[in-house]
C-alpha cells in the first residue's frame, strides 16, 4: 500500500503523448514506535504483516496506518467509479493487466491485438516507472497508446487512468487494455474503473507466486499462465499453481498460453469476446456498470 511502499510525489506533466502522473497525496510519518504488530515464529519467519493493517511502517502506528489507507483507497474509489461509469456508458471493456516484471505482458498485448484485429476496437494504456518503451511497441501494431511513467510510484490508481483514457480515441463498444506497473503487491488494491483484473504468471516465477502474493489473485478474474513454450525446460508445475490461486480465489479462471507458439491464445480471444459481450449488453441496455467481477 502506498503507505508502505514508499511511493512518490509529484505533478502531471505531459509531453508528446507521454504522461508523468504523480500520486498527489501526501504520505504522513507518526512517531509512534510502540506498535509494531512484529511477530516472530518458531520457524524464524519475522511476521510484519500480522496487525489490522496488514502491513508495517517503521514509527508509524497500525491504527495511523489503517486511517491513511482508507483516506486514499476512498479518494481512489471515487475516481474508479467515475472511470467505471464513463466506460460502461460506451460500452467499453476495460482490463488491468497484472503482474510481476517480465511476466510477459507487453508482448501478450501485441499479439492479442494483432489477432483482435477486424473484430474490436483496441486502445492500450501502458504504466511504467520510466521511458515510453511499451508504448511505442503498442503504436507499432497499429493501436492508440498513451504512456503513464509514474515515477517512484510503484502502481497506476484511477485518476491516472481517467486522464488518460480520456485522451485516447477510444471507440464506443471496444476494449481498452490498462498495462500496469511490473509489481504483485500495490495494484492489487486500486481500483481503476476496470471490469476485471487479469493477472499474469510466467511459468519461469514458479507456481508458488499465488500463495506468496495471495492479495493480487483474490482480486483478479483470471489468471494467465504465460511463456507455456517454456514449459518443457523449466520446472513449473501447472495443475499445482492453478490450485493454489483457486485456495485464494475459488472463482478465478486460469488459462495456459504462449504468445510466441500461439498456444492456448484462442481460448485467451473466447474470453476477451465474452466479457465483451456483455459489457455491450450491459450499456445497451442502460444499466449502471458492474464492479470487478
Amino acid at each position: 500500500m502506498c503507505t508502505v511502499c514508499g511511493c512518490g510525489t509529484g505533478s502531471m506533466e505531459k509531453t508528446d503523448g507521454k504522461h508523468e502522473h504523480g500520486h498527489g497525496h501526501r504520505h504522513e510519518h507518526d512517531h509512534d514506535h510502540g506498535h509494531h504488530h512484529h511477530h516472530h515464529h518458531e520457524d524464524g519467519t519475522h511476521d510484519y504483516g500480522a496487525g489490522p493493517a496488514r502491513a508495517h511502517a517503521p514509527g508509524m502506528s497500525q491504527e495511523r496506518m489503517i486511517r491513511i489507507e482508507q483516506d486514499i483507497l476512498s479518494k481512489n474509489d471515487q475516481y474508479a467509479a467515475a472511470n467505471r461509469q464513463w466506460l460502461g456508458e460506451r460500452g467499453v471493456l476495460a482490463l488491468n493487466l497484472v503482474s510481476g516484471p517480465g511476466a510477459g505482458k507487453t508482448t501478450l498485448l501485441c499479439r492479442t491485438i494483432e489477432m483482435l484485429s477486424g473484430r474490436a476496437p483496441v486502445a492500450v494504456i501502458e504504466g511504467d516507472q520510466r521511458t515510453a518503451n511499451d508504448a511505442e511497441r503498442i503504436r507499432a501494431t497499429g493501436a492508440p497508446a498513451i504512456q503513464i511513467n509514474t515515477g517512484k510510484g510503484c502502481h497506476l490508481d484511477a485518476h491516472m487512468v481517467g486522464h488518460a483514457m480520456r485522451e485516447l480515441p477510444l471507440e464506443n463498444g471496444g476494449m481498452l487494455f490498462i498495462e500496469n506497473v511490473g509489481n504483485l503487491v500495490c495494484p492489487a488494491a486500486f481500483d481503476l474503473g476496470e471490469a476485471h483484473k487479469v493477472v499474469l504468471l510466467s511459468v519461469t516465477e514458479g507456481e508458488d507466486k499465488p500463495e506468496k502474493y495471495p492479495d493480487m489473485f483474490h482480486a483478479s478474474s483470471l489468471m494467465l499462465l504465460t511463456k507455456a513454450d517454456l514449459l518443457p525446460h523449466v520446472d513449473f508445475d501447472v495443475e499445482r499453481c492453478i490450485a493454489l490461486a483457486r485456495r485464494v480465489n475459488p472463482r478465478i479462471q486460469a488459462l495456459t498460453v504462449s504468445a510466441k507458439t500461439g498456444e492456448g491464445m484462442r481460448a485467451w480471444l473466447d474470453w476477451l469476446d465474452a466479457a465483451l459481450r456483455m459489457v455491450r449488453a450491459t450499456a445497451a441496455a442502460g444499466m449502471p456498470a458492474d464492479g470487478e467481477a
